[in-house]
C-alpha cells in the first residue's frame, strides 16, 4: 500500500530511538559499585522500565495527570530500592539513576544518520510519553534535530488514549492518514492505527538488553516492517 500521501513521521522515542536499558543498567551498577552491592542490574533496569511504563500508559484517562515520566521513574526506583534491599543508595545515587541517566540516554546508532535523510522528504516529530525535558536533553546529547516534539506531558492524555494521537494530528494540521507512526512497540502502533495513522514497525531486538522484547503481537496490520532505520527511507517510497 502506497505511503505517498504521508507528510509526517511521528516517532515513538523511549525504546524506538533511545537505549534506555543500557542507560539504566549502567547507572544502577555504578551506584551498586559505590556501595559494594551486587545485584542483577540488567534485570532491575528492565523492572524499572516495565513498571514505570505501566504507570504512564493511558494516564489522564479519568483525571489530569499528577506526574510525568520523570516522576514515574523516581517513584518506581524507590519501590525497587525497597524490593531489592538497596537502601544504601543515597539521594545523589537515586537522582543519578532516575533522572540524570534517563536524560542522557544514548540514541540507537542507526537512527542518527537516518533522521536527516527522512527529514528531506517529510516532517519528523518525536511523539512520546517521555517528559519534554527528557526529549530536549537527549536530542541535544545525541545531535538530533526534530521538526517538532509532542510530549503527552503537554497534551494531558497519554498513549494509548486516542486523544493523544488526535491532538498531534490536529496540531500538525494534518489528517491522521497523512501521518505515519514509527515505533518498535505494537501497542503504540495499534493505538495509532485505530485513529487512522499509517504505521511503520522498526525492530529493536536489543531494547530489553539480554532478554527478548516482550512478545506483544500486533492486532492490526502494519504498513511497513523493517529491521533497522537504515531501511526505512526506501521502505517509505515503495
Amino acid at each position: 500500500m502506497s505511503l505517498a500521501a504521508v507528510k509526517a513521521l511521528a516517532f515513538d522515542t523511549g525504546g524506538t530511538i533511545l537505549d534506555w536499558h543500557s542507560g539504566f543498567r549502567d547507572a544502577l551498577q555504578a551506584a551498586g559499585d559505590r556501595h559494594g552491592l551486587e545485584r542483577d542490574w540488567a534485570d532491575i533496569a528492565n523492572q524499572l522500565r516495565r513498571e514505570s511504563l505501566g504507570k504512564m500508559v493511558n494516564l489522564g484517562e479519568h483525571e489530569p495527570p499528577g506526574y510525568n515520566f520523570d516522576g514515574a521513574h523516581r517513584s518506581t526506583l524507590e519501590e525497587l530500592i525497597e524490593q531489592h534491599g538497596l537502601q544504601r543508595f543515597s539521594e545523589s545515587d537515586r537522582h543519578a539513576i532516575a533522572y540524570t541517566a534517563a536524560h542522557n540516554f544514548q540514541c540507537w546508532p542507526d537512527f542518527v544518520d537516518s533522521l536527516p535523510k527522512l527529514r528531506e522528504q517529510r516532517l519528523c516529530a518525536s511523539f512520546t510519553i517521555l517528559s519534554y525535558r527528557l526529549i530536549i536533553d537527549t536530542a541535544r546529547r545525541n545531535g538530533l534535530h526534530w521538526d517538532a516534539v509532542f510530549s503527552c506531558e503537554g497534551i494531558g492524555k497519554y498513549k494509548m488514549l486516542p486523544e493523544a494521537y488526535e491532538t498531534v494530528a490536529r496540531q500538525l494540521q494534518l489528517q491522521p492518514n497523512e501521518i505515519c507512526m514509527v515505533a518498535c512497540h505494537h501497542f503504540d502502533l495499534d493505538a495509532a492505527a485505530r485513529v487512522g495513522y499509517r504505521t511503520a514497525y522498526v525492530r529493536r531486538p536489543n531494547e530489553w538488553g539480554p532478554v527478548d522484547p516482550p512478545d506483544i503481537p500486533a492486532s492490526l496490520p502494519r504498513d511497513i516492517e523493517v529491521d533497522s532505520f537504515v531501511e526505512l527511507p526506501a521502505a517509505l517510497e515503495r
